[in-house]
């Protein structure tokens, strides 16, 4: 599959918490990062995503909006 999205993060689902229509699921990254995803339960279910399961995160963003601590 080719993809126009340049921000493609390759890691590993950690956690699913599933809600009413939505899912927040963790995915780290190979340098050991932690990002987080919000997609609906049925995407869960349609990409049949458990903990363990390799995954691509795909970022496209009009903003990113940065801090500094």
């Amino acid at each position: 599959m080719k993809l126009s999205t340049r921000n493609q993060l390759p890691g590993t689902v950690v956690s699913i918490t599933s809600g009413e229509a939505m899912a927040v699921v963790k995915i780290q990254l190979a340098g050991g990062e932690v990002i987080t995803s919000s997609i609906t339960r049925d995407a869960v279910a349609d990409l049949e995503l458990v903990e363990g399961s390799a995954v691509t995160a795909l970022v496209k963003s009009t903003e990113v909006a940065l801090a500094v601590l």
